[in-house]
């Protein structure tokens, strides 16, 4: 016995050590004694179905979900099992293995003492350390580039899971883990489908999810399909943007973080967060064939929105270095997209040496003649 235990510890130890290893069977003697019998101390989680505990082994940590003994649904864990053995990625929680061992207790049942079955069903993780989004989103001081960064990582994520036909079905920042990087993981894959390789949608007579972040076509029982998860995103989405969980109005979101940004950064970064949250209101529409047509295809707005902004960035230098050739009182003939030409404007302070040259620029079909060019005619110009 205590060889096949050490056995098993080592075997863990050498999958947390490689990242292509993969999960196996753990015995439920070695998940006790990496949490100290399942102690109180290392309990870091708890919901209606399950207890998360910390596990420590040699210097690394492990997660375990140990699931309630009393409200074990076998088809939801050979689900969740399924599914999780299917799944390998940065912006996934990494699976390590599992445990389904079923012992005999005498317990008592009217007044005698009965041979009992003890189900015991763990499933064990990565630990990531930073805990769930949903404490993240409450941060009044997040930062829009780390923001920015999560969503594109829940997308990436979920665009993942349907490539390989999964669908969450429970996709809420409580499900939403962050490691020391701020790299978004997705966890909790309890309620998924895993569906057939020709498989796109499945019925189901029951509600399915968390309220709040249901779709509406599966309140009340409906159709499953990717664009439940895609809702789903639009709320979470919503809510990073508003900092406010379960919030509803969207009014003055891009102004708000205007007023936060660096001067110098606002038109790309407001730029990004107004991507973002027309996405995110197109993910939330009551019809699910009005949603974007995937994950990926808003991956696909995410990059070439990138793409755009950097072929500005190559513009604006371009164009600096032409106003910079500029003697006082000359004319220049130079084209500029109106991105470009208002990124100027933060362009001051960074090169000192653009004061005040007179020259002319394109606008769309229009040639304006600028007077100062960093004080009075840019912020002149209306898109």
């Amino acid at each position: 016995m205590e060889r096949k235990a050490s056995t098993a510890r080592s075997d863990l130890e050498q999958m947390l050590a490689d990242e292509t290893a993969e999960p196996k069977a753990l015995p439920l003697s070695l998940l006790q004694d990496i949490t100290g019998d399942f102690s109180d101390d290392q309990q870091i989680g708890s919901g209606g179905f399950a207890v998360v505990y910390k596990g420590i082994i040699g210097n690394r940590a492990v997660a375990l979900k140990r699931l309630s003994n009393a409200l074990m649904d076998e088809t939801e864990f050979h689900r969740e099992v399924q599914c999780l053995m299917r799944v390998k990625h940065k912006n996934v929680v990494r699976f390590l293995g599992y445990c389904a061992d079923r012992q005999g207790s005498m317990e008592k049942f009217d007044k005698k003492l009965v041979m009992a079955d003890v189900h015991e069903r763990l499933l064990c993780f990565e630990y990531i350390p930073k805990g769930s989004l949903d404490k993240y989103i409450m941060d009044a001081s997040r930062e829009w580039r780390t923001c920015y960064k999560i969503i594109k990582g829940i997308c990436e994520g979920l665009q993942y899971l349907h490539e390989n036909h999964i669908v969450h079905l429970d996709l809420k920042p409580a499900n939403i883990l962050l490691d020391d990087s701020m790299t978004p993981k997705l966890t909790d894959f309890g309620l998924s489908r895993c569906f057939d390789e020709n498989q796109s949608q499945d019925i189901t007579k029951t509600i399915i999810g968390t309220m709040g972040y249901l779709a509406p076509e599966l309140r009340e029982g409906g159709v499953i399909a990717r664009s439940a998860d895609l809702y789903s995103l639009g709320v979470i989405i919503i809510e990073i943007l508003t900092g406010q969980k379960g919030h509803q109005a969207t009014d003055g979101v891009i102004e708000s973080w205007s007023e936060r940004l660096e001067r110098s950064q606002q038109d790309t970064l407001c730029e990004q967060i107004r991507v973002c949250y027309e996405t995110a209101l197109e993910c939330r529409d009551f019809d699910p064939k009005k949603r974007p047509t995937s994950a990926l295809n808003i991956i696909d707005r995410l990059r070439e929105m990138e793409t755009t902004q950097v072929k500005n960035t190559f513009k604006l230098r371009a164009f600096s270095s032409s106003v910079k050739k500029l003697r006082k009182g000359a004319i220049g003939i130079l084209e500029v997209d109106i991105l470009s030409a208002r990124g100027l404007v933060s362009m001051k302070d960074k090169e000192g040496g653009l004061t005040d040259p007179y020259c002319v620029v394109k606008y769309g079909e229009k040639w304006v003649r600028t007077g100062t060019l960093f004080a009075t005619a840019v912020p002149q110009w209306n898109e």
